[in-house]
C-alpha cells in the first residue's frame, strides 16, 4: 500500500523487520518447547535467545541467491548465533513458519481495526443521541419519501457498524490458526504436542488439520469480514456526499482553516474525504475476491496464493485502517445543518403525508387502488395538497375536515423513535439531544 494511506502503527506491523520478528519469534518458541522435552539443550537455546538476530539487508543478500526467503532467513540467523544455528526449524517446513507469522500478522492487525472500529461507532452513536429528534425527509430512489430524523439514519449505521464488529471479531478467531504440522501436515518430524505448546505460546490455537500450508477459507473469511466492513464505510460516505449535494446541503464534511476545494473555482467545497473512501472500498473488495481464488489450490499445496497474500495481507488491512479513521473523523466533524433539513422536508409540503390519506380512506371502508387513485391525483400536484384534498367530493364524503387535518401530524411518523434507538443502541436513549421534533 503507498504510503499516502498508510498510518504509522499498521504500517510498522507489515515493515519486513516486524515479519522477521515474527518468524524468529515462532523458531525460538519452538526451541523453548523442544528444551521443554529435552530435545534441545537448554544452554543452547538460551544462546539463541541472547544472541539470534535478523539482519534484513543480509538476508535479501542471500536470498538474491538461494532464491529462498525461509532458507535465505534462517542462514541469516544463523550467522548471528554459530554452531547452536543447527537447533532452530528443526522438524519443520516454510510454511509452518510463514503460515503461522502471517496468522499473528492479520489477528494483531484485527486487534488495530477493532479499536478503529470502536473509534467509528462511538462518533455514529454520538450523532445518533445528538440528532435524534432533528427531522429530516426520508428518501427512497432519491425522491422524498416520508419523514424520518437524522438520528434514526445515523443509529441505522451504528447497527450496522456493531455487525461488522461482530464480524471482525469472528474473522479474527478464525484467521489466529497456526500450524507446525510439518511438509503435509502429518507431523512426521514433530509431535503434535509440540505444536500445541507453540501455538499456545504464540496465542494462537492449532489448525485442526493441515496440509503443507493452513487452509485458505480462514483467510478468505478474514478478507471478505474486511470488504463487507468496508462496504459498510462506503454506505455512510456515499450517504454524507449525496447529503452534500448542493441542492441538497443538509450536512457537510469537515473543512479546515485554509483548505481549497478546486484549482480553478474557489467556491467549492467537495466531499473528497468521503470520495476517497469510496475509491478505497473498491479496492478492498478487490482484495476480498483474490482472497476467495486462493481457496482452491493443488493438492497439498501449491504457491498461487503466496503473491496473492503477499499484496492483499498488508494493503487490505492498511486501507481499512485508513478508512476508519478517515471515516470516525468525518463523523466527528460532521457538520449538521437542521435548518436546511427542515425546509427540504417542507419542499413537497403535505403531499409527504400521502400514505396516511390514503390508509385513512381504507379505514372507512374505501377499495385501496381507488383511494390511492384519489389521493394521488392530488399528490402529484405538489401545491395545497390539503386544501385539495378537502374540497374532493369523493374524499370529503368519507373523511370529515377535521379528520382530514389530523392526518397531517409528523409526530404520527416519528412516535416509534425510541423503540428503534432501543434496537439499534441496545439502551433508551438519552433525552437531551439537539435537535427538535
Amino acid at each position: 500500500m503507498i504510503e499516502r494511506y498508510t498510518r504509522p502503527e499498521m504500517g510498522r506491523l507489515w515493515s519486513d523487520e516486524a515479519r522477521l520478528a515474527r518468524w524468529l519469534e515462532i523458531e525460538l518458541a519452538l526451541v523453548d518447547v523442544l528444551v521443554e522435552r529435552g530435545e534441545v539443550p537448554a544452554e543452547a537455546a538460551q544462546l539463541l535467545r541472547r544472541n539470534a538476530r535478523v539482519d534484513v539487508g543480509r538476508m535479501l543478500a542471500i536470498e538474491a541467491e538461494v532464491k529462498h526467503d525461509v532458507i535465505a532467513f534462517l542462514s541469516a540467523v544463523a550467522e548471528t548465533v554459530g554452531d547452536e544455528g543447527r537447533f532452530l526449524h528443526l522438524g519443520l517446513t516454510s510454511s509452518d513458519v510463514v503460515d503461522t507469522a502471517f496468522a499473528l500478522q492479520l489477528r494483531d492487525a484485527a486487534d488495530l481495526l477493532l479499536r478503529g472500529l470502536d473509534r467509528l461507532r462511538a462518533a455514529v452513536r454520538v450523532q445518533a443521541v445528538r440528532h435524534r429528534s432533528t427531522v429530516m425527509i426520508g428518501r427512497t430512489h432519491g425522491i422524498h419519501a416520508e419523514a424520518i430524523t437524522f438520528g434514526l439514519k445515523c443509529a441505522g449505521w451504528y447497527a450496522e457498524l456493531t455487525r461488522d464488529r461482530r464480524r471482525l471479531a469472528a474473522a479474527r478467531a478464525e484467521i489466529a490458526h497456526g500450524k507446525l504440522s510439518g511438509a503435509v501436515g502429518t507431523f512426521a518430524n514433530n509431535d503434535p504436542a509440540v505444536e500445541a505448546a507453540v501455538c499456545e505460546r504464540l496465542g494462537l490455537t492449532p489448525e485442526p488439520i493441515a496440509t503443507q500450508i493452513v487452509p485458505r477459507d480462514r483467510h478468505a473469511v478474514f478478507f471478505t469480514a474486511l470488504a463487507v466492513l468496508a462496504g459498510t464505510c462506503e454506505r455512510i460516505a456515499v450517504e454524507i456526499r449525496h447529503l452534500q449535494r448542493t441542492e441538497v446541503g443538509e450536512v457537510a464534511e469537515p473543512f479546515g482553516a485554509g483548505q481549497k476545494g478546486s484549482s480553478a473555482m474557489p467556491h467549492k467545497r467537495n466531499p473528497i474525504l468521503s470520495e476517497n473512501l469510496t475509491g478505497l472500498a473498491r479496492l478492498v473488495r478487490g482484495y476480498a475476491g483474490a482472497a476467495l481464488e486462493d481457496i482452491a489450490l493443488w493438492h497439498e499445496r501449491d504457491i498461487s496464493h503466496s503473491s496473492v497474500e503477499r499484496v492483499i495481507g498488508p494493503d487490505a488491512t492498511i486501507a481499512v485502517d485508513f478508512m476508519l479513521a478517515r471515516l470516525a473523523g468525518v463523523v466527528e466533524g460532521l457538520e449538521v445543518r437542521p435548518e436546511v433539513m427542515r425546509a427540504n422536508l417542507e419542499r413537497l409540503g403535505d403531499a409527504i403525508f400521502s400514505e396516511q390519506v390514503l390508509l385513512a380512506l381504507v379505514r372507512r371502508g374505501v377499495a385501496r387502488d381507488e383511494a390511492y387513485r384519489w389521493v394521488q391525483r392530488h399528490a402529484l400536484v405538489g401545491v395545497d395538497v390539503r386544501a385539495r384534498l378537502a374540497a374532493d367530493p369523493d374524499i370529503r364524503r368519507h373523511l370529515a375536515r377535521d379528520e382530514l387535518d389530523r392526518v397531517f401530524d409528523i409526530t404520527h411518523h416519528l412516535r416509534h423513535i425510541d423503540a428503534l434507538f432501543t434496537r439499534a443502541l441496545g439502551s433508551e436513549p438519552p433525552e437531551d439531544d439537539d435537535g427538535s421534533a
